[in-house]
């Protein structure tokens, strides 16, 4: 084989994987329209909940070739319930921690199909410095044209149910509190340039 002919080779292939890299989209979290939630039993009877009210990331999506990333930063100092003094209990070392660890992350680069729609995000969630992989399983997946922003806007809901204690935080299980927390993940995202 010739050294042109084999040098035209990988120059093709480079640009077919720069132009497959380039389809690639990348969206910017709309905080506005993003809201992380959590609920918990509290005692076997009515459900607690709150929200962190601080979160920020990017998503990137590569339609044609079915690929993905996402990266969401959420600060734990955020959390709101509702109620002053669980929110001061929830930053505390009994659950977040939240000065010793004021962030919060998920990270994937493995966003799953079903046609042309998200279905599943699998990544690594890190709490308390502790990373698990979790499944974020999505519903209600579509993207608009945002008449305001005049950019093309994608997101639905997700959720995954995550065990806490893997993560150390333990706080309360010996006495009922739940240790199975559902996550339940509201997001917006728009193109950006």
């Amino acid at each position: 084989m010739n050294r042109t002919f084999v040098q035209a080779v990988i120059a093709s292939s480079l640009l077919a994987s720069g132009a497959a890299m380039a389809a690639a989209d990348t969206y910017a979290i709309d905080p506005t329209h993003t809201f992380v939630t959590f609920e918990a039993r509290h005692f076997g009877t009515s459900t607690n909940r709150g929200r962190f009210d601080k979160k920020s990331g990017t998503v990137s999506i590569d339609r044609a070739a079915k690929t993905g990333k996402v990266e969401v930063t959420l600060e734990t100092g955020s959390i709101n319930t509702g109620t002053a003094a669980f929110d001061t209990h929830l930053k505390s070392k009994d659950f977040f921690n939240a000065e010793a660890f004021p962030k919060a992350t998920f990270v994937s680069d493995r966003v799953v199909f079903d046609g042309d729609k998200v279905s599943a995000v699998i990544g690594t969630l890190t709490l308390l410095g502790k990373p698990q992989t979790v499944t974020l399983t999505a519903s209600n997946y579509n993207c608009y044209q945002n008449p305001m922003l005049k950019r093309e806007v994608c997101g639905g809901d997700f959720e995954t149910t995550i065990t806490r204690s893997k993560f150390g935080m333990d706080y309360g299980i010996a006495y009922g509190i739940p240790d199975n927390i559902r996550l339940l993940i509201q997001i917006e995202a728009v193109k950006q340039d």
